[in-house]
Parts: C-alpha cells; sequence; structure tokens
C-alpha cells in the first residue's frame, strides 16, 4: 500500500477500474461484474475507481453493491466530478456514443462549479451507497479549464478540508494540464491515463518530474493503452480508436521481444508504469474474474532485465527512458 500525497489514504499498488463494470463497449451482467470485484479482493487488490460517465452511473451501482459486505476500513474508492447526470424524460436509444452499451436514461453535462461539484458527489454517494469516498478526481476538465481551476478546485480544496473526502485530484488522458494541477494547486494525486505507457512516455517529460519534486502522488491508467499492449493484433485499439499500423508493428516487436525473454507483453507493460517511483498505483480495467486474476498474476510477475535492455538497443525504447531496474532522476 502506497500512501498519496502528503496525507492519509492508501492505495494498493494493483487498482481495479470499474469503467467495465459499467458496460464500457460491450454488455457485463451484474453478477459477472460482481464476480470481477470480488477477484479483485481475493488477489489483493484494495483500491477501486469510478466514475458517473461510466455507463450513465451503473459502474457506480455496481461497484458499490459488489464492495458492501466488505469492511468500510480495508479499501479505497475514488469517483469524479465533472459531468453532471442530468435524466431524460424520454428515453430513445443507447449510450454507445459515448462508449457505454446502456439505455440512454440520462444526460452528461459538463459543471464544474462548487455547486455541481457537490450535487454529482451527493448522487456518486447515493449510487454508491455509501456516506463517503477517499478519493474524488475533477473528471477530463481538458476544455473547461478555467472552471475546473477556479471552481471546480476550490470546492475540492474544502470537501477535503471539511473531512468529506480524503484525497483531491485530478484524472486526464493528457499530461500538460495534469503537470499545471501539480504545480499549481495543492492536489494529493493525479491519474494520468495512456500518456505513460510503453508506447507513450509523455509524462515522463514534466508530469512525472514535476510530481516528485512535490510530493504528489500520480495514479497511472491506461497501462495497456486500450488494448494495443495487452493483446496486439490488426484490430486492436490505441487510446479507444483503430491501432496505427506504426504502433502495431512497435507492439508486436515489444511482445515478440517479451517471448524471447520468458515473460509476456502485459507484464512488462504493468511492471514499465508501477516502476517509476512517483507512480502509486497502476489501474487496469477488466470485466471478469479471470482478467482480473491474469492482471493480477501478470502485475506480480517479474521481467528480466535483459528484456529492458533489448528494447532499449533495438530503439524501442529510448536510450534514456527509465526502467524498472533504475530509478529515474
Amino acid at each position: 500500500m502506497s500512501t498519496l500525497g502528503t496525507g492519509r489514504v492508501e492505495v494498493s499498488g494493483l487498482g481495479l477500474g470499474a469503467a467495465p463494470l459499467g458496460n464500457l463497449f460491450t454488455e457485463v451482467d451484474d453478477e459477472q461484474a460482481y464476480q470481477a470485484v470480488d477477484a479483485a479482493w481475493q488477489q489483493g487488490i484494495r483500491y477501486f475507481d469510478t466514475a458517473p460517465h461510466y455507463g450513465i452511473g451503473l459502474s457506480e451501482r455496481r461497484l458499490g453493491a459488489a464492495l458492501r459486505d466488505r469492511p468500510r476500513s480495508q479499501y479505497t474508492i475514488s469517483t469524479k466530478v465533472g459531468r453532471r447526470l442530468e435524466p431524460v424524460e424520454q428515453v430513445t436509444g443507447d449510450d454507445l456514443a459515448d462508449g457505454f452499451a446502456v439505455p440512454a436514461t440520462s444526460r452528461r453535462v459538463w459543471d464544474f462549479t462548487a455547486d455541481g461539484i457537490r450535487c454529482t458527489l451527493d448522487a456518486s454517494l447515493e449510487r454508491l451507497g455509501l456516506d463517503r469516498v477517499d478519493i474524488v478526481y475533477l473528471h477530463d476538465p481538458d476544455d473547461h479549464a478555467e472552471q475546473a481551476f477556479h471552481e471546480g478546485y476550490p470546492a475540492l480544496e474544502k470537501l477535503r478540508a471539511e473531512g468529506v473526502v480524503g484525497a483531491i485530484g485530478a484524472g486526464m488522458n493528457q499530461a500538460a494540464m495534469l503537470t499545471r494541477f501539480i504545480r499549481d494547486t495543492d492536489v494529493d494525486v493525479v491519474l494520468c491515463a495512456g500518456r505513460y505507457t510503453l508506447l507513450d512516455q509523455s509524462a515522463l517529460a514534466e508530469l512525472l518530474p514535476s510530481a516528485l519534486a512535490r510530493g504528489t502522488s500520480v495514479v497511472i491508467g491506461g497501462a495497456f493503452n486500450s488494448g494495443l499492449l495487452a493483446d496486439p493484433k490488426p484490430d486492436a485499439t490505441y487510446n479507444y480508436t483503430q491501432a496505427p499500423a506504426e504502433l502495431l508493428d512497435r507492439a508486436l516487436r515489444m511482445k515478440a521481444a517479451a517471448q524471447r525473454h520468458g515473460t509476456t507483453l502485459r507484464a512488462a507493460a504493468l511492471a514499465f508504469c508501477a516502476a517509476h517511483p512517483a507512480v502509486a498505483s497502476v489501474l487496469v480495467g477488466a470485466r471478469s474474474a479471470a482478467e482480473v486474476q491474469d492482471c493480477a498474476e501478470q502485475f506480480a510477475a517479474d521481467v528480466p532485465g535483459a528484456f529492458w535492455e533489448e528494447l532499449r538497443d533495438t530503439g524501442l525504447l529510448a536510450a534514456d527512458t527509465p526502467v524498472p531496474e533504475e530509478e529515474p532522476s
């Protein structure tokens, strides 16, 4: 377990990202979702991340139900604010346009105001069946920077001061604005998705060094870049779209190198993310008990140093990219 920032909230090194439990792209039934959470618990995972966005609240409802009989003091849960859910008068279709195979029972409204933050968090607590969450992230404020920094962040800071939440931060698919949160605010943690992986190290330029300097923790999401690093093949996705041919080739070459060294690309992808000293936890999205168990096994596996040497020697990683056997400066 690692403590976030200078606070008291702890997270396990491997966390469960619950977007798939909200029917990300394809349907998952309740029993399968509960079995995935049970498997995570059995594997020692004690950090669970969700959001109202995931399945228009379905992920939160399922995660809350799956954890209901677990001792509340023994796990850490995070959710997100910034997208307020408003019920629609008439359901006319599904939510697949936003990535989730659920009926479009609500519409998402961007809202990083102080009132919107509290309203959204209250609704999340109701769906989760909890009286508190441990971490709250501002969710994807890319196009709402002014409101997020000047209204949303102060609202979170107040909630933390009141003891309503234990840690606050921001979660995004980019590194630049997260670096600004680290430098300009007093966040405990940032959730960086897809920007520190074997295929994309853009967070290494400023975000991770800034986090180390400020004592801010980093949670890494998207370690597999939405699928390409889990199972590179022609129809694999990269950042939720069709993987470009060049990146598919790089991933396949990495996979072949992993096999030569007696490991897997999945194990290497997770080890790479986890090794940086600023990183407190790596989130993996899983939709079944089998996927959870595989991720836990890969996370625990050793990756030989010779594998990293080959990636550097062949140009698949830059020569100065920090790898697990080293500590970044």
